[in-house]
Formats: structure tokens, C-alpha cells, sequence
């Protein structure tokens, strides 16, 4: 695969793409597990299709749609859960199902053959293009750029919300920020691993650099290099053996904490025998 690395531009872009959404995830990735948002998350990435579908029914960029209804989705969830009481996560869920739906119906509305969209749903890195490259960049800029200079505020949010609101740090932006950065991110992984599996690149790695360091930035580094390893590995898997790079790279990612949480366990009997 190396030699081919060189030859092949397809290649080369799933090189980059690699690269980008595992700095994405490890970054995000960490706040989205400590802050418990992971299943809010998969409501932001399901309701995505909707955009997908848009894009072909309207004739624009799939991703582009993507990223709008993701940024919306985004807001309205965040919303919901500020203000939605003991019924935010069936409201959720409601989002998750109709983005899905939506997205069925514009491409069964869009004229001709239907599109195949399975690289969307489940990722197909050696696909992703120069175009995309472009959108992942950018949005990567965008979520480390923000993140970077926040950070101390995130801590504060993360850890005590409570506390953060009563020394004045404005909890309420800093949590609709971070559902727009969960949109964002969301986008960036769709066309590595697909939104039916973007859940796992959020939280596999986060969960692996968790056994390896509690501090916050450590295991956002961390995860970022996890990150790197399973979708490295994963595309070559799938370059080598034609199939799937998004199931591919889920499953080197969850083989990896699998035996990395089992070696804790094991390594913690032994010290108490």
C-alpha cells in the first residue's frame, strides 16, 4: 500500500481525511464523553442524511446539505435540551428518525436512478475527494481554532457548570457553541467513517486515551493519536481486503479498547492479589 500511496490520489486524499477527522474526534470526542453527549450527538449525525438527501434532490454538494441541517439540528437540540425537561431525549430522538426519513424521501423524490449513498451512511474514505478535503479542512480549522481559545472556559463548563455560571463564564453560549462544533465535526467524519458510525470514531479513541491519562488536554492529544492509528490501519485493512473503510475502521478501534481495557483489568487483579 505504500508504494501505491505515491501513484494513487485517491490514496493521498484518504491519507488527509484520515488525518483530519482524527483530530477532530480527538478533540471533540473528549468533550462530547465527558459531557455525556454522546447520544445527542448521534441525533446531530442521523438527522444529517436529511441534508444528504436535499443536496441531491436540489442539485448541490450532499455535504454541504449535511452541514446545514447538521447546524440546525445542532440548535434545536441544544435548545431542547435547555429547555425540554424530562422529554428532551424522546424529542431526540424524534430528530434522530426524521432526518433519516427525510433523506429517504428527497432521494426518492430526486428524478432518475437513485443515488447510492452507502459511503454516506457507512464511509468509504478511498472516495473522499478534493472537494471534500477542502470542507474537512476547513471546518477543522474551525473547531480547533475555537476550542483552543476557549479552553479554559471548556474545563470550567465541563467540569462544574454550575460554578463556571456563578464566576460569570456564559454556560448557555458555551453549550450552543459546543452543539454547532458537534455539527461541525459531525461533517467531517461522514465521509470517513458515515453517519450511521460516526459515534464510534467519537468515542472509541476518547475511550482508549482515557486508560492512558485523566487530564484533559493530555487525553485530547491522546485520542487524536488513537484516532490516527484506527483510521490508518482501518483504510489499509480496507484497501487490502476491498471492503468497507468505515466498518473497517470501527472495528480496529473497538478490537484496540476491547484489549486495552481487558489488559487494565487483568493488570489490576494482579496488583490486589
Amino acid at each position: 500500500m505504500i508504494a501505491a500511496l505515491f501513484e494513487y490520489q485517491f490514496l493521498q486524499n484518504a491519507v488527509w481525511a484520515s488525518l483530519l477527522a482524527s483530530i477532530v474526534c480527538g478533540i471533540m470526542g473528549v468533550i462530547i464523553v465527558e459531557k455525556k453527549l454522546v447520544m445527542m450527538s448521534g441525533g446531530i449525525a442521523h438527522t444529517s442524511y436529511g441534508g444528504v438527501g436535499l443536496g441531491y434532490l436540489l442539485g448541490f454538494e450532499p455535504i454541504l446539505g449535511a452541514f446545514v441541517i447538521s447546524l440546525l439540528a445542532a440548535l434545536g437540540i441544544a435548545y431542547i435540551k435547555r429547555h425540554g425537561g424530562t422529554h428532551s431525549d424522546v424529542v431526540i430522538g424524534l430528530f434522530w428518525s426524521m432526518g433519516m426519513a427525510l433523506g429517504i424521501l428527497f432521494i426518492g423524490l430526486a428524478p432518475g436512478y437513485p443515488p447510492d449513498l452507502t459511503s454516506y451512511l457507512f464511509g468509504n474514505i478511498l472516495s473522499v475527494t478534493q472537494s471534500d478535503l477542502v470542507w474537512m479542512l476547513l471546518l477543522s480549522v474551525i473547531v480547533m481554532v475555537i476550542v483552543i481559545s476557549f479552553f479554559s472556559y471548556w474545563k470550567s463548563y465541563l467540569f462544574d457548570d454550575e460554578f463556571a455560571t456563578i464566576v460569570g463564564i456564559k454556560t448557555s453560549f458555551l453549550e450552543y457553541l459546543l452543539f454547532i462544533l458537534i455539527a461541525m465535526a459531525v461533517v467531517v467524519l461522514i465521509r470517513v467513517v458515515g453517519i450511521v458510525l460516526v459515534l464510534a470514531l467519537f468515542t472509541a479513541p476518547t475511550a482508549v486515551a482515557s486508560l492512558v491519562s485523566k487530564q484533559l488536554s493530555e487525553r485530547m492529544v491522546w485520542a487524536t493519536f488513537f484516532g490516527i492509528f484506527f483510521s490508518l490501519m482501518g483504510l489499509m485493512i480496507s484497501y487490502q481486503l476491498n471492503i468497507s473503510s468505515g466498518a473497517a475502521i470501527v472495528l480496529v478501534a473497538s478490537l484496540v479498547y476491547l484489549l486495552a481495557y481487558v489488559g487494565v483489568v487483568l493488570s489490576k487483579m494482579k496488583c490486589r492479589e
